[in-house]
């Protein structure tokens, strides 16, 4: 089972370094409204066919607007055999509003 992840703790990895991927599963026009630097862009209608680009052992924090199609995604790829799936509580959305209010609302 996947984990939940608060955008605070999100950002305590970023600063610290922790090796992780930052999985985007948004939308390309989503992503061009607002992005977090260095996150791995996946649609999520892309994950079934592309999450073989994932390595199955990493640390992956998934992200979308609000925290429910990447919830759908982090439990996807739990059951594909992922073995340290978060999900960002809230997405980039809490993200915004929490860490960094310099990332746009839509």
């Amino acid at each position: 089972m996947y984990r939940e992840i608060e955008p605070a703790e999100l950002a305590t990895w970023r600063d610290e370094g922790k090796e992780f991927v930052l999985l985007d599963v948004r939308d390309d026009d989503e992503l061009r409204a607002a992005a977090i630097e260095g996150a791995t862009h996946i649609p999520m209608v892309e994950i079934p066919q592309r999450a073989v680009e994932l390595d199955k052992d990493a640390t992956i924090a998934v992200l979308c607007h609000h925290g429910g199609r990447s919830a759908r995604v982090a439990q996807f790829l739990t059951m594909q055999g992922y073995s340290n799936i978060y999900n960002v509580d809230g997405g980039i959305d809490a993200y915004s509003r929490i860490v960094d209010n310099s990332i746009p609302r839509y």
